[in-house]
C-alpha cells in the first residue's frame, strides 16, 4: 500500500476564533469544534465547559503525555517513508491503487466539525478510517469520535465507496473495533454533533457525569462543583 503524506488541499477556509470559547472556531459563519471533543463529551460534558468556556488550565496527565509521544513517533516514521500528496489527488488515485495516510485533516463546515484522522486506508473498494486509542475497549465516546471523522470525510469527498470506522490499540496493529458507516450511524452521530453545537450556542446545558469513578481521576476535580 502506497504511503502518502497529505499536505495540500484544493479548498481552503477562513478560520476565526470564537470570541469567548477556547478552541472553538467560526467557519463560514458557523461554530466549528474539534472532533476530539466528542471523546471528552462522552466522558463528561462539564469538562468541556470548565476547560473551554471557563478557561481553566490543568497539567496534562501522564497518559496524555505518553499518548502524544507515541503519536509523534509514529508520525515521524511515516513521514520518512511517504511521498507528499494533495488530498483530492490521493482520494482519486486510491480508486485504482490502495494508499494509506496519517494525520489527515478533515473539515465539514456545514456540520460544524474538524479534526485530524490518525490513519486512513483508501482502497479501491472501501475507505477505512482509524483512530488510535489506549486499551482495547470501544467506549461510546471513542466510537463517536471516529464516526465524526467518517462524516467529515464523506462530506468533503462525496465518495460513494463503503466507509468503515475503526479503533486501534495505540502502538499496535490491533483493530479492536470496526463498523460500517451506515446511514443509521450517520444519523446518530449527526444528532450527537447537533447536541454539541447546542452546548456552545447556549441552547443546551453542559451535563456533568454522575459516575464518581470518572470524577476521582479527573484533572478538573478541584475546580468542579459537581466533583464527587
Amino acid at each position: 500500500m502506497q504511503q502518502k503524506n497529505i499536505n495540500e488541499y484544493d479548498k481552503t477556509y477562513e478560520f476565526k476564533d470564537h470570541p469567548s470559547i477556547k478552541g472553538l472556531k467560526i467557519i463560514d459563519g458557523k461554530n466549528n469544534f474539534p472532533i476530539s471533543w466528542l471523546n471528552q463529551q462522552g466522558y463528561c460534558e462539564y469538562q468541556l465547559y470548565l476547560e473551554n468556556v471557563k478557561g481553566i488550565e490543568t497539567q496534562p496527565t501522564k497518559a496524555m503525555t505518553q499518548g502524544s509521544q507515541i503519536h509523534q513517533e509514529l508520525e515521524d516514521i511515516f513521514k520518512q517513508d511517504s511521498t507528499p500528496a494533495k488530498f483530492e489527488d490521493a482520494v482519486e488515485a486510491s480508486k485504482e491503487e490502495a494508499s494509506m495516510s496519517r494525520e489527515v485533516f478533515v473539515v465539514a463546515p456545514d456540520y460544524g466539525i474538524r479534526g485530524y484522522i490518525d490513519e486512513i486506508w483508501m482502497r479501491p473498494d472501501e475507505i477505512v478510517i482509524i483512530d488510535d486509542k489506549p486499551g482495547r475497549t470501544p467506549y461510546e465516546s471513542t466510537m463517536n469520535q471516529v464516526r465524526a471523522y467518517c462524516l467529515a470525510f464523506k462530506d468533503m469527498t462525496c465518495d460513494d465507496r463503503k466507509i468503515k470506522a475503526a479503533l486501534r490499540e495505540r502502538g499496535t496493529e490491533n483493530l479492536f473495533w470496526i463498523e460500517v458507516f451506515t446511514p443509521d450511524i450517520e444519523k446518530q452521530i449527526r444528532f450527537t454533533i447537533d447536541r454539541m453545537l447546542g452546548l456552545f450556542d447556549g441552547t443546551k446545558p453542559f451535563k456533568a457525569t454522575k459516575n464518581p469513578k470518572k470524577c476521582r481521576p479527573c484533572r478538573f476535580k478541584n475546580e468542579c462543583e459537581h466533583s464527587k
